[in-house]
């Protein structure tokens, strides 16, 4: 316990230009899948990176998240050969002209990137009683996602990009990764420095989908219609 009373402290007001920065980053960020280029991460500027992951709220404050750091090119040949066979799986579900769309399209930078991140969520991190997980198992994988948020965001502001690669089978990456049992990949992230970025999700820019208008999104108190209690 600590020593004396714990309060909280004034809370601090960003000025515009700094919201608008932070609005700027978020509008800015893309799936980085071939613009990456080969100049090596300072080891600063990857731990600011890392800082600001690792900075993401957790239920609990169970901080379930690791980052292992891939940059072996054997491991990374084989992680890009399990996403190879995956992708030629998911090709084989869509039909017609989706098929021929899907084969064209770049879906990771796994080689191209000099760096490859798995972030994973330690399932047994807080112990078997967590504060705010008791009526959710999943409230770890969904912190885990928030430090994913959290990298590539930060990430974006130092001119870096970040494409997530989740093509895979999770058994494949689990033994190419020698992940213990409880242990889970939530994102295999390719990370590097970026010249070039779609001004609009690359999707989007080809075809595959457009992004919704958010005013189709948004519902009041609860989700319309009669079914339900209350309804």
């Amino acid at each position: 316990m600590p020593d004396s009373p714990v309060a909280p402290e004034k809370a601090r007001k960003f000025a515009a230009c700094e919201r608008q920065a932070l609005y700027d980053v978020i509008n800015a960020r893309r799936d980085v899948r071939n613009e990456f280029l080969p100049d090596p991460i300072c080891p600063a500027m990857l731990r600011r990176v890392l800082e600001a992951a690792h900075a993401a709220p957790s239920v609990g404050f169970m901080q379930p998240w690791n980052f292992l750091l891939i940059r072996d090119p054997v491991r990374r040949r084989a992680v890009h050969a399990a996403f190879e066979q995956a992708n030629a799986e998911a090709e084989a579900m869509f039909d017609g002209e989706k098929r021929s769309q899907y084969a064209a399209l770049k879906l990771e930078g796994i080689l191209k990137a000099p760096l490859n991140i798995a972030v994973t969520c330690d399932r047994t991190r807080g112990g078997k009683v967590v504060l705010g997980r008791t009526h959710n198992r999943d409230m770890d994988l969904y912190s885990t996602v928030c430090a994913v948020q959290n990298l590539w965001l930060a990430a974006r502001a130092e001119g870096l990009g970040v494409g997530w690669v989740s093509i895979f089978r999770q058994e494949d990456l689990r033994a190419l990764l020698n992940l213990p049992d409880h242990v889970e990949v939530v994102a295999y992230l390719c990370v590097g420095h970026i010249e070039e970025s779609f001004a609009q999700p690359e999707l989007q820019a080809r075809g595959w989908r457009r992004r919704l208008d958010l005013d189709d999104l948004i519902m009041e108190d609860r989700w319309p219609g009669t079914h339900g209690a209350g309804g």
